[in-house]
């Protein structure tokens, strides 16, 4: 029996979905970062955040999926289609799901890491669930921050911070 392929880097057949235009894509075609329609939805919220690499630069070709297990909503996008080399995603805020606080799921693929890494988004304003989410309460203490979307007056904010002082905490999966 043939064994599974094993995780790859993104490599240079995944390129396109990062940087679509130096390809020739039409980059909304390969972005799925409205998981609801903001003008449909009045509770959609807004997340956006960018990703660091270890000396503090912007990394401008990650892809960031984000999984919601509460709605049951996914999304993606690459840090490539936006002018500021951003993420947005329009979601819906999740609820907690199997006693852990509302969350999502974060997925980081880029060049240079030879599998993708895993991490979770938690909410600020969810300070009570989040002291009693059994995975949250995993991570040291002094660490917890790097998993905390920060609310703003236009939504969430939330960068991930591939190495350094400021590193996001990763989970093996």
């Amino acid at each position: 029996m043939p064994l599974q392929t094993p995780s790859q880097t993104v490599g240079p057949y995944f390129a396109y979905g990062l940087t679509p235009e130096q390809y020739g894509y039409d980059f909304k075609s390969l972005v799925e970062n409205q998981l609801v329609n903001p003008l449909d939805e009045p509770n959609a919220i807004t997340i956006t955040g960018n990703v660091f690499d270890g000396e503090g630069v912007i990394i401008p070709d990650a892809l960031i999926e984000i999984w919601d297990a509460h709605n049951k909503l996914f999304g993606r996008m690459g840090t490539g289609t936006d002018t500021q080399n951003r993420f947005v995603f329009h979601a819906l805020k999740p609820g907690p799901v199997d006693g852990q606080a509302p969350h999502l799921s974060v997925i980081v693929f880029m060049r240079g890491q030879p599998i993708h890494s895993y991490t979770r988004l938690y909410f600020s304003d969810e300070a009570v669930a989040n002291e009693s989410d059994p995975v949250l309460n995993l991570v040291p203490a002094e660490r917890r921050q790097t998993l905390i979307a920060h609310k703003t007056s236009t939504g969430y904010l939330f960068d991930i911070y591939m190495q350094g002082e400021q590193e996001t905490v990763f989970f093996e999966v």
